[in-house]
């Protein structure tokens, strides 16, 4: 059920993001209106835009409808285990460090013949 309903969000956002780009911004932008002659044929460039706008519309709200979904099921999934749950599980005994094998000393070993210290800078 959550892959249908991510495929359909995924395609509505494609769908979205088309629209979008093919309304006629002040600017001119990707918009393809009518065209010139200012004929008042059926799909005017008034015509195309209301139904343009109509049609951004219809996907937003469908995006949001399937974005609210989405996050409905994933709460539903995860209602039944919590991060600090997992995290008081897997800190069961706070005393016990994994031996990583390198003791308590994080430097380098010596190289032969220079005393053991603190790395130099030059």
């Amino acid at each position: 059920m959550e892959n249908v309903v991510l495929v359909i969000h995924l395609i509505l956002a494609l769908c979205l993001i088309g629209v979008v780009l093919l309304q006629r911004s002040e600017g001119g932008g990707l918009g393809m209106g009518g065209g010139g002659g200012g004929g008042g044929g059926v799909m005017s460039s008034r015509g195309a835009a209301t139904a343009l706008g109509k049609l951004t519309w219809i996907f937003a709200i469908c995006f949001i409808g399937t974005s609210i979904g989405l996050t409905v099921i994933a709460a539903q999934k995860s209602a039944n285990s919590s991060v600090v749950d997992r995290l008081g599980t897997e800190q069961s005994a706070p005393d016990a460090t994994p031996d990583s094998g390198l003791g308590d000393d994080l430097l380098p070993p010596p190289v032969a013949g220079e005393p053991a210290g603190a790395p130099r800078a030059d």
